[in-house]
């Protein structure tokens, strides 16, 4: 049998000829994928319970996800015939086509009960400068349309003065989500009638930069 050798000298094999460590009739093995993430190692890690973990209890994650800057809207609408409305940090852009919204509310709010009775609502996305409708929105005490010029929209909900943008909506589906309803519009009108700088709520504080401030004693959801 002929056998032929490599540049260097090596013996190389023949086609078809196998390993010696190999059976006859297994296959060459492959690379192994992992199929898990690797870091390097920092120092002593502590043991981590994967099966019991430490969930984060409430003030642990309102800190943390306070560290996520947002805008500041008014959610407003009308039930039987009375304007209700509650502050609300969580709205954000859901479709564009089909144009849907999404905003979070607190099982324990007065006001989303009434807002989801009436079937449709307008988000009023806040100036920086509109401290006094989030303060006033923002807390469970208080009558919170007395002496404001709102108006109401041809949808049937409240529009507060001043704000960058309203997104009227009726209400498509709603998903309950631990403490909070997940509530998906579906966008009927939109008006920007304002070209101002935003209200930035950031670690419990408006601005960029501000101190820590819970507000333990607003109605925010």
């Amino acid at each position: 049998m002929h056998v032929r050798r490599d540049r260097a000298g090596t013996r190389a094999r023949t086609p078809g000829q196998r390993d010696r460590g190999q059976r006859r009739g297994s296959r060459p093995e492959r690379a192994s994928r992992s199929t898990g993430c690797r870091a390097g190692v920092l120092g002593d890690a502590p043991t981590v319970d994967l099966v019991n973990p430490h969930l984060p209890t409430p003030l642990e994650m309102r800190r943390a996800m306070g560290s996520f800057a947002s805008g500041v809207t008014v959610v407003t609408g009308c039930d039987d015939g009375e304007p209700v409305g509650f502050a609300c940090q969580s709205f954000a852009s859901v479709s564009l086509d089909p144009p849907l919204v999404l905003f979070c509310a607190d099982h324990r709010g007065r006001s989303w009960p009434r807002i989801r009775t009436a079937g449709r609502f307008c988000v009023n996305v806040l100036a920086e400068q509109q401290t006094d409708l989030c303060d006033r929105f923002g807390s469970s005490r208080g009558a919170k349309f007395e002496g404001l010029p709102w108006q109401l929209s041809r949808w049937g909900s409240p529009v507060l003065p001043g704000v960058l943008a309203r997104v009227h909506a009726r209400v498509h589906e709603v998903h309950a989500a631990g403490d909070h309803d997940v509530v998906i519009g579906e966008v009927l009108e939109l008006e920007t009638p304002a070209q101002d700088r935003p209200m930035v709520f950031f670690r419990g504080a408006f601005g960029i930069d501000p101190e820590l401030v819970l507000p333990e004693a607003w109605d925010w959801a």
